[in-house]
């Protein structure tokens, strides 16, 4: 299964992330924030990020940019799990090095059929 990063400054938004994550056999580390997600993202390698997008420190699409930039995650899959909907934040998104966009409340089912998707 996979090593993931869950990124999210509401614990109980995390919380729900990583009941998911690990009821499907994933291994989860969890941060606060983009800062806090990119400092572990320099120590450890994951094979997939989940991230919000407005968070405290750093949000979401500065941490995508930031880890694009470092080489181990040039090609991890890195995914926006948020509220915002809007085609211009999902562009922008996109521009910063973002996989897919699930907005949120999620569905367990289909968080865990994206990730398998672009983990494999």
């Amino acid at each position: 299964m996979a090593n993931i990063l869950a990124v999210d400054d509401s614990a109980s938004m995390r919380q729900m992330v990583v009941f998911t994550l690990r009821g499907a056999g994933h291994q989860v580390t969890e941060a606060a924030d983009g800062q806090a997600a990119l400092d572990l993202a320099k120590r450890q390698r994951f094979d997939l990020v989940l991230s919000d997008v407005n968070m405290p420190r750093m949000d979401g699409i500065t941490l995508a940019r930031e880890l694009r930039a470092l080489p181990a995650f040039k090609f991890t899959p890195i995914l926006m799990l948020t509220t915002e909907g809007g085609m211009g934040k999902k562009q922008e998104g996109k521009a910063a090095g973002a996989t897919g966009w699930i907005v949120k409340p999620f569905n367990p089912e289909q968080l865990l059929a994206t990730i398998k998707k672009v983990v494999g």
